[in-house]
């Protein structure tokens, strides 16, 4: 099922200005290996809500070779701070060597191993936690946000409307583990959450 029209999909990525640099080349590695990153319109997204908030302390929960760190680092000030994790070493070189040749390695930390227990070790507080790791764990990371996530912070999570498989019949381990966030993220009190239906679904809650 398609989330957003595909026109209407081609004309936001022609309107918008196109991707140059490393930028473009990570989307090229992308889509030569068909590795899932957020994309620019998206990336475009991340950079605006981590700079509208004045975000200096950023987490990522799964960073792949670092596409969505890329627009969160261009976004933060000096002196903030962008965490990446990822379980591949060959992903954390590959964000390293990326992140080194567009100059935002110095406001870049690249842990490798499982993000999960990374955050876990991690006190915080963060101004925004991005998620984008295996969806069947998308639930585990919320009860972590109550204590890492600063107030007025933000949890950003990628593929909320996973392909539009979570309107269907679909009860595959990582279909019911993205439902079961978004009921987590709506039934917390402690924060306010909405869904955009940009790419593939990105929720954004606002902890309160």
């Amino acid at each position: 099922m398609g989330i957003v029209n595909p026109a209407i999909e081609e004309y936001l990525g022609r309107v918008a200005p196109p991707s140059a640099g490393v930028l473009l080349e990570m989307e090229r590695l992308a889509s030569m290996r068909r590795f899932p990153i957020v994309g620019p319109l998206v990336g475009r997204l991340l950079f605006l809500l981590a700079r509208a908030t004045g975000a200096r302390a950023i987490f990522e929960c799964g960073s792949g070779f670092g596409y969505s760190a890329h627009w969160f680092a261009g976004a933060v000030p000096a002196g903030g701070r962008v965490t990446l994790t990822d379980g591949s070493a060959e992903n954390c070189a590959a964000a390293r060597d990326f992140l080194g040749r567009a100059g935002l390695l110095d406001r870049c930390e690249i842990k490798q191993g499982d993000a999960i227990e990374i955050l876990e070790r991690s006190a915080g507080p963060f101004d925004i936690i991005f998620c984008d790791i295996d969806k069947r764990d998308y639930p585990r990371v919320h009860p972590l946000l109550r204590g890492r996530l600063g107030k007025g912070g933000l949890f950003i999570c990628d593929n909320m409307l996973w392909f539009g498989k979570v309107a269907g019949p679909d009860q595959d381990d990582d279909t019911r583990g993205v439902r079961e966030l978004t009921r987590l993220l709506y039934a917390d009190p402690g924060l306010h959450t909405t869904i955009v239906p940009l790419r593939d679904g990105v929720s954004i809650s606002l902890r309160v």
